[in-house]
């Protein structure tokens, strides 16, 4: 559907204020209905944005106009459709900036409903998506068409959307997965379907599996329609309901984006030295988590260039265990989630599944103890990075995610310092006895590591290194030499074990 095909639609009435030629043969992608005077998070390239004006004044109009038709330009988006009935005319600034920036503009008459366009472009694509599939039959009865267009002018749940898909076939067992076996939505007759089960079945290829192809979404956020009958439904309306998903997917994403700023604020604040507990309180308001904990902080990371990623990862892991969630980015780019008295089983559980979405993405994660109020928050943050290191230091290549709290001995304690604060620190205990290229140094350093290991016993060490105890006692004077500490103070051994580990 192009912009043109939905100006002449004389049902809707609008009126065309300005486009060139060319403008006016971009193809449609979708529809966003937005009043923020900066909506380029918002709109996806192709897509026609509807926009009641709300947002505009006399006062500081011109600037207002050129700021919001900017985002549109930047976004892509394919015309403006602004509505007549705030200002009773679409203000002459606005049309002025849609010439500056190259963006085809139409009035909305006052009686003529959002909605109605939202069903006409839907209904249209899904018209054109039919007709490509084998035999150009529409497989959706008409008035289930326009049932799932009016759900998603009004950005209905994905549960919603699937059980008026399916329901003029009757009780059809009807899943929507995630891609690590989440059931987002079923159908009435669908039973229930544990997360690893669902992986499973979609893996043994017992029933069909259709991919709901949504712009935007990441490894972790694909969705899967699924039905256990591989006869229960026609291909072609498969794809169709598919199709009407994955528009549902991409409002539940607009809105994630929409509410993310609120999230990522709540992290620079957590982030930030010693925040006070009234802003972190309101923080956490803004954010729609609960007043009250238990909360537990995540921290992920999945390399270079990879923050969404891991914020896609981040979002299901929540998604598996705790309603109500806030997922966000820290300053530092690092993803980071709040979650709502979630169970350490559960969390346990579902990483590996969540993991599984992406094998060849390396993603890590730390956890923070679990707080019982918001005021313990930025500490449960700190914990949660701590732990994120660790996980990277001791599983480099592969997927894993650290609780802080199993870091109980010191060689886990150490896998969370950075690894050049590690290596400092060695360097600077152990000095001349790293240089290993040295076979009398590399000697010195073996025998350090056996002493500690034996907890300081001479005859222990001896027997160990098949050695005379005097020799043991020649190479432990050699080593205090060489490092300045004293072997027979337990500090001394102490500091000299971490710079062991610190390699």
């Amino acid at each position: 559907m192009h912009v043109e095909h939905l100006l002449g639609d004389a049902s809707l009435g609008l009126r065309l204020l300005w486009a060139e030629q060319p403008l006016l043969r971009r193809e449609i992608s979708g529809v966003t209905v937005t009043d923020l005077e900066d909506p380029a998070r918002f709109v996806r390239p192709g897509e026609v944005v509807l926009s009641g004006l709300v947002w505009w004044s006399p006062d500081g109009g011109g600037d207002k106009a050129d700021r919001f038709v900017s985002a549109l330009s930047r976004a892509g988006a394919a015309a403006l459709l602004a509505g007549e009935e705030t200002h009773g005319d679409v203000p002459g600034e606005l049309v002025e900036a849609c010439v500056r920036h190259g963006v085809p503009v139409a009035g909305v008459p006052a009686h003529i409903m959002f909605r109605a366009i939202t069903d006409t472009v839907y209904l249209r694509q899904w018209g054109e998506l039919s007709r490509r599939q084998p035999g150009h039959r529409q497989a959706l009865p008409e008035y289930t068409r326009v049932r799932l267009s009016r759900l998603l002018a009004q950005e209905a749940g994905p549960g919603d959307v699937l059980d008026a898909a399916f329901a003029h076939l009757g009780a059809v067992a009807a899943y929507l997965f995630t891609a690590s076996g989440r059931t987002v939505a079923a159908t009435a007759a669908a039973p229930a379907v544990t997360a690893p089960r669902a992986v499973a079945l979609v893996a043994e290829g017992t029933g069909v599996t259709v991919s709901v192809e949504t712009d935007g979404a990441g490894p972790h956020e694909r969705r899967l329609l699924y039905l256990p009958d591989p006869d229960g439904a026609p291909p072609r309306m498969l794809h169709e309901a598919a199709a009407a998903l994955s528009h549902c997917q991409e409002a539940e994403l607009r809105r994630r984006a929409a509410g993310r700023a609120a999230v990522d604020r709540l992290g620079a604040l957590l982030a930030a030295p010693d925040p006070s507990g009234a802003a972190v309180e309101g923080a956490v308001r803004r954010a729609a988590l609960p007043a009250s904990g238990p909360y537990r902080v995540v921290v992920a990371g999945a390399g270079t260039g990879r923050d969404d990623v891991a914020e896609g990862a981040l979002a299901e892991l929540a998604g598996h265990v705790a309603a109500g969630a806030a997922v966000g980015r820290l300053p530092d780019g690092h993803a980071f989630a709040v979650l709502p008295d979630p169970a350490d089983d559960r969390l346990e559980e579902a990483w590996p599944l969540v993991a599984g979405c992406a094998p060849d993405v390396s993603l890590h994660a730390g956890t923070g103890a679990a707080v019982p109020e918001s005021g313990g928050l930025a500490g449960a943050l700190a914990q949660a990075r701590y732990a994120l290191t660790s996980a990277r230091t001791t599983a480099p290549d592969a997927s894993k995610l650290t609780d802080a709290a199993t870091l109980t001995g010191l060689d886990g304690l150490l896998t969370g310092v950075p690894r050049e604060v590690r290596e400092a620190y060695g360097h600077a205990v152990l000095g001349p006895l790293l240089d290993t290229d040295r076979a009398a140094t590399a000697v010195l350093l073996s025998t350090l590591e056996t002493f500690l290991a034996c907890d300081g016993s001479w005859a222990r060490t001896a027997q160990a290194l098949h050695l005379h105890v005097n020799t043991v006692h020649y190479r432990i004077q050699r080593i205090e030499h060489f490092t300045g500490r004293d072997l027979s103070r337990l500090g001394d051994r102490l500091d000299l074990w971490a710079a062991l580990l610190c390699r």
